[in-house]
């Protein structure tokens, strides 16, 4: 009863601000006071934080200004707007070049140059010129299709809306951040939470006349897809950026060496507070647009860029309890329940320990007095303890050895290391353990596997609670009618549900086989598998043929995660569950992004040091031309291509068995 009170008093404070956001971003006619719009947010945001069940996609967390997402076409970008990956220290610099030069195969002697941009905390926008004209322009989106905001961006002074240079391109897609000065954020402060919520909560507002009482900057970075550009590295282009017209930042430098990396790094945060724009780190793109090239990308990042992180911003807080949460791999992380606390502008009142090793080390207690930090400003966690404010009957936390289903959870043994995990875990038993198959259910429906929209971790954990589901299958016979009784659901928001899932009932085998959530499955590895196996059938017949050898054949699929397949379909309850899911769902056939490259259907392993040329950067050459990379020397391979000091033993299998052999220069060759 007490919580049926709480969710009714939370929903009809949502109600209430749904209404006035309306008339203040909508109509642009305030019914309250600022300071009582702003108390309002703060009491439902808060109600949400103390009581996990409550949700809404109308909350003002989840929300800015009033999302006019009817008012807005949505355009697919003809070049996808990646993210990047994280570094937060030289030795994640130093692997990130390691990397790099794997990759490329570059000699020690080989100095890799970088322009080093400082990251603006603001929105992403993609610009569309033609002809020298700004024709388009669209938000990020989810990377793949932005809104068209164009007629908001043209009120932005800082955006030429006719270019005349010659040398400018005669079609290209300009990136960049759209922001707000700090200075100018002072005087509208009243009215966003923060100068990035103030540039995106301008952008999206229906009526460009709104729009362009924001004072909006720009500065320009990148460019996606283009015709006709004749430039060969970063720093040129970033130089004709400004000759027509475009704003850069004056920070901008060219670096070579990760120790001037980590000096400038240094030097600009120091500079941070005097920078009238916020930043939260610096970029690292690799200068050579042919190396860039090169090094193309990975699932959603490119691999020749990475944003260095400025140090995480930290408090001081009191641990309240320590609870441990199960994963979907089984994995127990402890979490700290701290007292609130405000971090960099965000309210934290949970922080990871990591695991038990950590707990340990540190020696952190419940009642301590911690240090929290945001590591990348995202994730908090317990950095230190201040013994000095320790109290005397102080109790060293005991690590639970039993996961909540009753099982006795273990430390694996990692044959790499010699080493038993840190990480204590719940056998994999898959759905039988209820903590995990909460978890998986949620990874099932998360936005890179069935991606369900409006069916989040929260409402995995409403309908768990009240016994509406319990595995993946569950979700495509919900009863609809039992929801629609439910506080804070009616007629349209179920019928906007059963919509959203019944649209994903067909999935791509990829996507299927990540949504699984097999341990060590990860999307890259997903992908893998699905070109290997190609069809659902073949992924099924798997049920009947644990110990097949097949996926032996799949390079990038090692002992690791054969393991874990085998784990995984060996166990009863997933079995079960995918012959249900079978019945349901349509799964598409894996497609190559290529079908009818230079080398279709056939297939390849390398043996021995290419020159010029890592194997990662070969292997990534043959499956864009359509080919395909094997991992044993058997009758299905076609070419053996030899580098220097070459495997014998391969050279001689393949001689056996009649498999034509290739020097690198002959392989290269059939590329033309």
């Amino acid at each position: 009863m007490k919580n049926l009170k709480i969710e009714k008093d939370y929903l009809k404070k949502i109600k209430l601000f749904q209404e006035y956001n309306k008339y203040y971003y909508d109509k642009s006619d305030p019914k309250i006071s600022d300071s009582k719009f702003d108390q309002l947010k703060k009491e439902i945001i808060d109600l949400e934080n103390k009581y996990k069940f409550l949700n809404s996609k109308n909350s003002p967390s989840k929300t800015v200004g009033f999302t006019p997402s009817k008012n807005f076409k949505k355009v697919k970008h003809k070049t996808q707007m990646l993210s990047l990956s994280n570094a937060f220290n030289e030795e994640d610099l130093n692997n990130f070049e390691k990397k790099i030069r794997n990759f490329l195969s570059l000699s020690k002697d080989f100095e890799l140059e970088y322009s080093a941009e400082p990251k603006i905390d603001g929105i992403s926008a993609s610009l569309i010129y033609k002809n020298g004209k700004f024709t388009m322009g669209l938000s990020r989106g989810d990377g793949k299709e932005g809104e068209d905001i164009t007629e908001n961006l043209k009120t932005i002074e800082d955006i030429p809306k006719i270019i005349t240079a010659k040398n400018f391109p005669v079609e290209i897609d300009i990136r960049g951040e759209i922001f707000i000065q700090n200075s100018d954020f002072s005087k509208i402060k009243t009215k966003f939470a923060n100068p990035r919520n103030a540039a995106s909560g301008s952008l999206r507002q229906k009526d460009p006349k709104a729009t362009s009482k924001i004072p909006l900057k720009f500065i320009a970075y990148t460019y996606g897809f283009t015709k006709n550009l004749d430039i060969k590295t970063q720093s040129i282009f970033l130089k004709n950026l400004k000759d027509w017209g475009f704003k850069t930042n004056e920070y901008n430098k060219i670096i070579k060496g990760i120790e001037n990396l980590i000096i400038n790094h240094n030097k600009l945060e120091k500079k941070r507070n005097l920078i009238d724009f916020e930043i939260d780190g610096i970029v690292y793109k690799i200068n050579d647009f042919e190396l860039q090239k090169r090094l193309g990308y990975v699932t959603n990042a490119p691999r020749w860029a990475i944003a260095h992180k400025f140090s995480a911003n930290s408090s001081i807080s009191k641990i309240i309890s320590i609870e441990i949460q199960i994963g979907r791999t089984g994995a127990l992380t402890p979490v700290a329940k701290i007292e609130p606390v405000n971090i960099g502008g965000v309210t934290v009142s949970n922080a990871t320990l990591h695991n038990e090793d950590e707990i340990k080390r540190k020696d952190i207690r419940i009642g301590d007095t911690v240090t929290v930090e945001r590591a990348g400003d995202v994730i908090p966690h317990v950095v230190s303890v201040d013994l000095t404010k320790r109290k005397m009957n102080s109790k060293k936390f005991i690590f639970p050895k039993k996961c909540p289903c009753g099982f006795e959870t273990t430390k694996e043994f990692n044959e790499v290391t010699k080493k038993f995990d840190a990480v204590r875990r719940c056998p994999d038993r898959g759905f039988d353990c209820d903590a995990i198959a909460k978890e998986r259910l949620k990874h099932f429906v998360s936005k890179e596997a069935l991606n369900i929209d409006g069916f989040g971790k929260k409402i995995v954990e409403n309908f768990w609670d009240l016994k509406l589901i319990k595995y993946p299958q569950d979700i495509f016979n919900l009863d609809f009618k039992k929801i629609k009784n439910l506080d804070g659901w009616g007629d349209l928001s179920v019928a906007n549900l059963k919509f959203a899932i019944d649209s994903k009932r067909k999935i791509s085998l990829e996507k299927f086989i990540y949504s699984l959530g097999i341990r060590h499955i990860g999307q890259e590895n997903a992908k893998l598998l699905a070109i290997h196996i190609k069809t659902d059938d073949n992924f099924f017949k798997l049920l009947n043929t644990i110990d097949n050898n097949e996926l032996r054949n799949i390079d990038g699929i090692g002992y690791t995660q054969i393991k874990s397949i085998k784990n995984f379909f060996s166990n009863k309850s997933n079995q079960k569950i995918l012959l249900e899911l079978k019945k349901i769902l349509k799964i598409k056939d894996a497609t190559q992004t290529n079908k009818m490259g230079i080398l279709k259907n056939k297939t390849f392993i390398i043996t021995g040091k290419l020159e010029n040329m890592s194997r990662a950067e070969a292997k990534s050459i043959i499956e864009q031309n359509s080919g395909k990379i094997i991992s044993n020397v058997n009758k299905k391979l076609d070419y053996l291509i030899i580098g220097e000091k070459p495997t014998t033993k391969k050279i001689n299998l393949a001689k056996e068995l009649n498999i034509k052999i290739l020097s690198q220069k002959e392989w290269l060759k059939m590329l033309n």
